[in-house]
């Protein structure tokens, strides 16, 4: 084991027995991020079994804002959305909304799967997700161009089929924060602009986006953020 790993295995050690609060290291303010409520993350920090992969993060993005998660695979990316999202709790820190500890937060989460049932059609599981969100089911194929297959069992959708339907989810959540990993992936050059028009649309209400990407994402003005 070399020293580096030695120290995050002793930090991990020290810091589980004694709870220690971890403390970030300095960092001036994202370039197009202001300090206005919205979507805040203070001093998260986040272990993955004995590594410490997220150390004293914090941000800030404002309704209307988004932010691009950065970093080689095992960075900690997929990590920091999950503390967002509420699927994990963050060893160190906490997460706000508007300037409140708001628990559950209003988050619509797509992770690296697509959450498909395969033997319903791409109609029955956008009716499925509608049930509780809102908007209509065929208004948001239609968004993502699968209006054709409707009534096609989902099984039979190809790669890209599936991931544009798993992002048409966000189409009928009522969420004002949407949490995206790797939302690009399987998507042919048409369907990341499809995907580009709806992230516009979420922006222009208010809506924040902080997303992970190894990609170019249509965002303009995002502010990135590199783990």
């Amino acid at each position: 084991m070399d020293s580096r790993a030695s120290h995050e295995l002793a930090l991990a050690k020290l810091f589980r027995r004694r709870r220690l609060r971890v403390v970030p290291s300095a960092r001036p303010d994202l370039p197009g991020l202001h300090r206005s409520a919205g979507l805040q993350a203070q001093d998260i920090s986040a272990f993955r079994g004995e590594r410490l992969v997220l150390r004293g993060v914090s941000f800030t993005v404002p309704p209307g804002g988004a932010l691009l998660l950065l970093g080689a695979n095992g960075s900690g990316k997929s990590t920091l959305l999950r503390v967002l999202a509420g699927l994990r709790r963050p060893d160190a820190g906490r997460v706000l909304w508007q300037d409140e500890d708001s628990d559950p937060l209003p988050v619509a989460y797509l992770g690296h799967q697509d959450a498909v049932k395969p033997g319903l059609t791409a109609l029955e599981n956008l009716a499925f997700a509608a049930g509780t969100g809102h908007g209509n089911p065929r208004d948001a194929l239609a968004a993502l161009d699968l209006a054709a297959l409707a009534d096609l069992p989902a099984r039979l959708l190809s790669a890209g089929q599936k991931r544009r339907l798993a992002l048409a989810r966000l189409v009928l959540s009522p969420a004002a924060i949407w949490l995206l990993d790797e939302p690009t992936l399987g998507l042919d050059a048409a369907a990341v602009d499809r995907l580009g028009g709806l992230l516009a649309a979420h922006r222009a209400g208010g809506g924040v986006v902080v997303t992970a990407t190894h990609l170019p994402l249509p965002l303009p003005d995002a502010a990135e953020l590199r783990l």
